[in-house]
């Protein structure tokens, strides 16, 4: 995670969901990169997306092949969330570009074969 979000990582949480969810923290603390994944019914999981990336709001998103979403980038951080079928991957980060949290949301997809 270091490497693909350019922070060191202090800490990493998770919740209790199925998947659950990543918290990673830099070593002063402060969270710098989440990662939420939702498998289940293809409207929640479309849903997810439009909460964390509004369509009216964001970019189009495409990446992986076959999954569509939004990308977001500001001041406070970006977000990079994407759905296909019944699956969402939603990666929010404090750095200001969207890339790295596309390319953590790509991995985060193979990894998990979704």
């Amino acid at each position: 995670m270091a490497d693909a979000n350019g922070q060191r990582v202090g800490e990493v949480k998770t919740s209790d969901g199925d998947p659950p969810a990543c918290f990673f923290y830099r070593s002063d603390g402060n969270l710098q990169l989440t990662v939420r994944v939702y498998t289940g019914e293809a409207d929640v999981a479309k849903a997810v997306v439009d909460q964390a990336a509004p369509v009216a709001e964001s970019n189009p998103a495409q990446s992986p092949a076959g999954w569509k979403g939004g990308s977001l980038a500001g001041d406070e951080g970006a977000v990079y969330a994407v759905a296909k079928d019944g699956a969402a991957v939603v990666v929010s980060t404090n750095q200001e570009q969207t890339i790295k949290a596309r390319r953590i949301t790509e991995t985060v997809i193979e990894n998990l074969g979704l």
